[in-house]
């Protein structure tokens, strides 16, 4: 009897291993994706160290792995945003640019984990909309927001909160896991920084730490834009010519006045005062004492300094402010992995850590995204996941905004809609690349004509090569050698020794506007619908 006895038992205990060890095997993960507004690949010391260090966002590409061609299928925020959500390209969900609405009958991945028993919360920058759908707790900046005493709109209305946008950001997410995040579901927690977007203002901490720096120039800063077609030359992003002196650079408006300067865009004034407006007096005296020195020093260098000088001098100011900007989000991100390792929330955590697109940091004498060249194309992505993606890994495969609905829904283990568009991550993130069968991705920008001036294109971007028709009001093709060429000064279109990739791109391309459903009568329909004919 009591051999019997102890044979059940051990059975028994047999079985409740098995079903723990299953339980533990399909316990659904938390999601947390953090996503930082306009943040450079060039910005991040994993990537490349010369310009910041930022070693908590390091943190997760040691921690997990780091993505070095990912990009976007449309380079400017808001449209960027829809895709995500729902892992759809612009033309399918239709919001191609910042100033279409976006079509809130699409259907979005946080509202199917939503429904599959997620709890989701959303704080930071969304850009468009006032009530997301699939959230339980929001707090979004209206907008582009402000880096300063930010208005959040809640469920509950709209409210100012005193603080610094990045830390009051972190102190809402943190709030939210500590007092509201309910222990018994896997959450989806969408933390988003509105900077570095401009116009660059750094917290009160960074002030005097990064004016007082001096950056490495990028070897294209002078860059005159031979070699390519008229889209670059007549592109409206020249740091010299096209950045307003007073919200951009930071130069008080007496100042501007006094030397006679004029700002490119007509609001460049109107933003800075309000900027400026909306500073408690604490902080404008440390504002005062970061800035009225700049502009001192500024009208005493000015009457000497020739164009090239005043090149220099802008891109050094732009630096200082968009870099300063990033010490708050890597500080702040450290914070948040700090409570997930506190309280024992990084073993089943997806964290991902990406922008809304790349940027422009003096390459080309520019700044802003907007174009398929890889500055602006290509965007930061670092995703960590314990037990199932290896430290320190790397991975070199085209992926897109477009595939982080898909990847999240097959993490959680909820069916994605077949309309969905990417393809998921999973399989990359675990190591299995030969699953992986995308040797190309597809990009459509649409936002002309219209502020910074880059025109309409789409095209088809390999490891190897970059092929683009630029259309509307012109009709040229470019082709890159993204591995001979990287920093994309020679369109190789029409050099012989590049016909055959030509023809091969070319049909590749077409395959792609046939996959993703484009077509030139989609693209006829979006300028006839902007209400700007050519």
């Amino acid at each position: 009897m009591n051999t019997l006895k102890r044979t059940a038992f051990l059975i028994f205990c047999g079985l409740a291993w098995i079903k723990l060890a299953f339980a533990q095997e399909v316990k659904r993960p938390n999601i947390i994706f953090m996503m930082a507004d306009d943040h450079a690949y060039q910005a991040i010391s994993a990537y490349d160290s010369s310009l910041i260090q930022t070693p908590n966002i390091d943190r997760i590409a040691k921690a997990g792995m780091l993505f070095t061609n990912a990009c976007v299928t449309n380079s400017i925020c808001a449209p960027s945003r829809a895709v995500i959500l729902t892992g759809k390209h612009s033309h399918i969900n239709g919001k191609i640019d910042n100033i279409s609405p976006f079509d809130t009958t699409n259907i979005t991945f946080p509202q199917l984990l939503q429904t599959a028993g997620y709890q989701t919360a959303m704080f930071g920058k969304l850009h468009f909309g006032n009530n997301p759908k699939g959230f339980d707790e929001f707090k979004i900046l209206p907008g582009q927001g402000h880096y300063y005493n930010p208005d959040f709109i809640t469920p509950e209305g709209t409210v100012k909160v005193e603080g610094y946008v990045t830390d009051l950001i972190t102190d809402m997410t943190l709030d939210w896991l500590e007092n509201r995040r309910e222990e018994d579901k896997p959450f989806l927690l969408m933390y988003l920084h509105k900077a570095p977007h401009r116009e660059w203002e750094p917290a009160e901490r960074h002030l005097q730490e990064f004016t007082h720096r001096t950056f490495p120039e990028p070897p294209t800063l002078f860059d005159d834009y031979e070699g390519r077609g008229t889209a670059a030359k007549t592109a409206q992003m020249n740091l010299l010519k096209h950045m307003n002196w007073t919200g951009d650079s930071k130069l008080y408006p007496a100042t501007v006045e006094e030397l006679g300067l004029r700002d490119f865009e007509k609001w460049g004034t109107g933003n800075f005062n309000h900027n400026y407006g909306r500073l408690n007096e604490k902080q404008k005296i440390n504002w005062d004492e970061t800035y009225v020195p700049i502009n001192e020093a500024f009208k005493r260098d000015f009457p000497e300094m020739d164009s090239s000088q005043l090149m220099q001098w802008r891109y050094q100011r732009y630096m200082q402010d968009y870099l300063g900007t990033i010490a708050g989000v890597d500080e702040n991100v450290g914070r948040l992995l700090d409570y997930l390792e506190q309280n024992g929330l990084m073993d089943n955590t997806i964290i991902v850590y990406t922008s809304d697109q790349g940027f422009y940091l003096g390459e080309h004498g520019w700044f802003d995204k907007r174009f398929i060249y890889d500055e602006s194309f290509k965007t930061p992505l670092l995703v960590q996941w314990p037990g199932k993606i290896a430290a320190g890994s790397q991975n070199t495969k085209m992926v897109q905004n477009l595939d982080f609905a898909q990847t999240f829904l097959e993490a959680a283990g909820v069916n994605a809609p077949a309309d969905m568009q990417g393809e998921s991550l999973i399989p990359l993130l675990q190591g299995n690349d030969q699953e992986w069968t995308r040797e190309s991705v597809y990009y459509h920008y649409y936002e002309y004509p219209g502020v910074h001036a880059v025109k309409r294109h789409y095209g088809i971007v390999t490891e190897d090569f970059k092929l683009v028709k630029f259309y509307y009001d012109v009709e040229e093709w470019e082709l890159y050698d993204r591995k001979n060429d990287p920093m994309e000064l020679r369109n190789v279109y029409h050099d012989p020794a590049y016909a055959e990739t030509v023809k091969i791109l070319h049909e590749q391309l077409s395959d792609l506007r046939i996959k993703y459903k484009d077509s030139e009568e989609l693209d006829q329909f979006y300028i006839s619908k902007s209400g700007k004919m050519p």
